[in-house]
């Protein structure tokens, strides 16, 4: 036993890392209903998982075979609590805990590494900027069951960072990557580049429900645009939508056909929902709508760097929890607010918080009329 004094778990969704895991992380992927809800869900979720599996697998063969995503999570992990030790020694010293959602390391290797680490005190640290009840809150469902099923419900003392749409930090991280991508273009030309921000879509009926992700999306937009205080015309999308049901739009592939016709040379797109490449950012960014810019007559289309191992980035997760640590908050004050649709109830609760005791989640109970309407 180690004897960490604090545990972060980095909760995110995860890749495969190898051809052989996309068939599984596909299955698992489409019979989740936290993240997607589709008709006859039981066959209907394996046979499109099934379907998509022999394309998936060549995106990720086109890119390596697997998706970095673990890999420059746990750079990300170890250079923030680098920095948490030295920032916070009373809290210290600290350990990062990978917690993807179908691949592993899942939920129950990063408790079950935290017990044998003899850690007490543990934060879930949500690796979306963004919150949405199917990313940030699906993690967080799943980290208490996962508790549960080992037995680990009492062996934490936890606190939840949920959000971080709008921190400095991340701000700063993120306009600098936009100027890296906007110094790709010569100088003469760069006032003039279209700044595209794409993010992760989310089905509508996610959104009805009340679901936050589109205005921290927008928020996050805003304010890196207001940082980089420079002339560029900027829009939102979309991207990475799937199966059978409506998807949260302008979609970023129409988006780019629509900028071409309207005779846009120069586009940077920006992945503002990502803090890591993978298979959003290196093969549908950059490949397939790489080749749809081309093909509508945008000559310059480029990409902002993805956070990766960025220091500032490093700086900017450090900070965030050390923050967090010394509030000596349990959540933000966001997190107890559920959409006004909702009808899990496992949503936004906590397991042992630091406190001691936390306040039951508002609107437990969803307004029968609302839901019928949602």
């Amino acid at each position: 036993m180690s004897n960490i004094k604090t545990g972060i778990v980095m909760m995110n969704l995860g890749g495969p890392a190898d051809l052989d895991q996309v068939g599984p992380f596909l299955l698992e992927l489409f019979a989740d209903r936290e993240i997607i809800q589709l008709p006859f869900q039981r066959w209907l979720g394996p046979y499109i998982a099934r379907r998509r599996t022999p394309r998936v697998k060549a995106l990720y063969a086109g890119i390596g075979g697997g998706s970095p995503i673990l890999r420059y999570t746990e750079a990300q992990g170890r250079g923030m609590v680098e920095r948490l030790d030295r920032l916070s020694p009373e809290t210290a010293p600290h350990q990062f805990y990978v917690a993807f959602r179908y691949v592993r390391p899942k939920s129950e290797d990063a408790l079950r590494a935290m017990q044998a680490d003899g850690v007490r005190r543990a934060v879930a640290f949500t690796q979306y900027p963004q919150f949405s009840c199917s990313t940030t809150g699906s993690s967080l469902n799943e980290l208490w069951r996962a508790a549960s099923r080992t037995g680990l419900k009492d062996a934490f003392e936890w606190s939840i960072i949920d959000r971080w749409a709008t921190d400095d930090g991340f701000i700063e991280a993120m306009t600098d990557t936009v100027r890296d991508g906007l110094a790709q273009f010569q100088p003469a030309d760069r006032g003039r580049v279209v700044l595209l921000f794409s993010a992760h879509s989310l089905p509508l009926d996610v959104i009805d429900r009340g679901d936050p992700y589109p205005q921290e999306i927008g928020a996050s937009v805003q304010r890196v645009v207001e940082r980089l205080s420079a002339p560029n015309p900027y829009i939102l999308a979309y991207q990475s939508d799937v199966g059978p049901v409506r998807w949260l739009g302008p979609s970023t592939e129409r988006v780019i056909r629509r900028l071409g016709a309207r005779g846009e040379k120069r586009v940077l797109v920006v992945p503002i929902a990502f803090t890591s490449d993978h298979i959003e950012t290196l093969s549908e960014l950059d490949r397939e709508y790489g080749e749809v810019a081309h093909r509508v007559g945008i000559t310059q289309f480029r990409r902002a760097p993805a956070l990766n191992e960025r220091p500032r980035f490093l700086d900017a997760l450090a900070d965030l929890v050390h923050r967090h640590l010394r509030s000596g908050e349990v959540y933000g004050t966001q997190y107890l607010l559920r959409c006004p649709g909702c009808a899990n109830p496992q949503c936004r609760n906590i397991l042992n918080p630091i406190s001691g005791s936390a306040p039951e989640p508002r609107s437990t109970r969803p307004d029968p009329a609302l839901g019928a309407r949602l």
